[in-house]
């Protein structure tokens, strides 16, 4: 017998083998933890939930917002990464809770990489854009992310044509539709619409520009 005769016989024997131990195995564990899933995507948007409240808690007492993001300073520069863990006060952080968590699930439960990838741009190219035209005063809370995700949930129903996609966004906005009024230009010398606006953008990019995650193949 030949040696790729051999080597396919024992490729094909493997396999087999394989396929017998994954049917033996008890159901649960075959299945790997999906942070994609419902419930797996609720347990990873709570954790970071769980993050911002630890880190409140840290600010409150030894102060953190001096790490916050200042516009047009170079001091302020690192808040671009910052700010968006960091909250002026408990009831910023109680108000931003929800959304953050729901809105983060909605996003997350579309695919991982592109809740990370667009995340990842929400914070840093709308938070520069923000150290660009924010505000001359400390910038800091989740909510311009929480906007991002607004602009790509809207985006990435647009594109897809889905029919999930779309009522992930109707149900959104019935639910946090109010929040797009911090969108708007005020004149209150605290706010930071800005960065709302500019987050938002980047969101609305971003769900044009990441590719439509595959459709699950279920395995019989």
């Amino acid at each position: 017998m030949t040696g790729q005769g051999l080597t396919g016989r024992f490729r094909q024997a493997w396999q087999d083998a394989s396929a017998r131990v994954e049917q033996a195995a008890p159901a649960g564990t075959r299945r790997r933890f999906d942070p994609a899933s419902w419930g797996g995507a609720l347990l990873v948007m709570l954790l970071a939930t769980a993050v911002l409240w630890v880190v409140q808690g840290v600010n409150h007492h030894q102060r953190l917002d001096r790490f916050g993001l200042r516009p047009r300073s170079v001091d302020g520069l690192w808040g671009v990464l910052t700010a968006p863990f960091l909250h002026p006060s408990w009831d910023v952080l109680i108000s931003t809770t929800l959304p953050f968590l729901l809105i983060g699930w909605a996003v997350l439960i579309g695919g991982v990489r592109n809740w990370a990838i667009g995340s990842v741009a929400i914070i840093v190219v709308g938070g520069a854009l923000t150290w660009l035209v924010g505000p001359s005063h400390l910038v800091l809370g989740a909510t311009g992310l929480v906007f991002g995700w607004i602009g790509y949930l809207l985006t990435r129903a647009w594109f897809s044509r889905r029919l999930s996609s779309i009522l992930i966004v109707v149900v959104v906005l019935a639910i946090f539709g109010t929040l797009l009024g911090q969108l708007v230009p005020d004149f209150d010398k605290h706010s930071s619409w800005q960065a709302n606006a500019c987050s938002f953008v980047v969101g609305l990019v971003a769900g044009g520009v990441l590719p439509l995650p595959r459709r699950r193949v279920k395995r019989p």
